[in-house]
């Protein structure tokens, strides 16, 4: 198989993360920390060039203002303007348009995790013979070799494999569960057993099925 990874999928703590600087912080930073690149860049411009509009008609108002310390004759206010209006409307669409990239991420993350950890933490007893094959079945990828299942995974180039590793080492960490790793240039083979069960255990296949779904991404 060779799937294309055109893009690091964040796992949920870095979804989250990006979501929450997203709308609570300043739009399109959470984008670029989840390195979506171009959506980032331009929430960030379009919020900067509001931001920079709107100050620009609050100093405007506030320098009439001001002038009453030299002059007896009231200001007359700029008011809510066009201008307001403008930048407002920026800041306004950079927040909606990084809303739509946080729900995106969050998806993202969430179709990444299709077990929750507690499936790993549960899975801890060996399974017998039936029920690895059964588990088989549903991943024909996979190969065994003993208490081992292997499977090897082909991409574009060896950047498109490393983003892959990094994402299987991410996943795998938060599982506290980890694949033995060799990498060939464009190719990635992932060797899985549970040492402490002497063999093949639910853990086991509940990762191979979330490496497979990294794959596709």
């Amino acid at each position: 198989m060779k799937p294309s990874l055109a893009r690091k999928t964040p796992s949920r703590v870095q979804a989250r993360n990006a979501a929450l600087m997203n709308q609570f912080a300043t739009p399109g930073l959470g984008s670029l920390l989840a390195r979506r690149w171009i959506a980032g860049t331009g929430q960030l411009l379009v919020f900067l060039a509001g931001f920079t509009i709107y100050c620009a008609w609050a100093i405007k108002n506030l320098t009439l203002y001001y002038r009453l310390m030299f002059s007896d004759v009231p200001p007359q206010s700029v008011g809510w303007n066009r201008m307001a209006g403008t930048g407002v409307a920026l800041c306004a669409a950079a927040w909606c348009w990084s809303l739509v990239t946080s729900i995106s991420l969050l998806r993202e993350a969430s179709r990444v995790t299709l077990e929750s950890p507690e499936s790993f933490a549960a899975g801890r007893m060996k399974l017998d013979e039936t029920r690895i094959n059964a588990a088989l079945a549903t991943l024909p990828q996979w190969k065994r070799s003993g208490e081992v299942i292997t499977c090897t995974f082909q991409f574009k180039d060896f950047p498109a494999a490393m983003d892959f590793v990094n994402a299987v080492a991410s996943l795998a960490e938060q599982a506290q569960h980890h694949p033995d790793i060799d990498v060939r240039w464009n190719k990635v083979t992932l060797a899985l057993t549970t040492h402490d069960a002497s063999g093949l255990t639910e853990k086991d296949f509940a990762l191979a099925r979330q490496c497979d779904a990294l794959s596709r991404r």
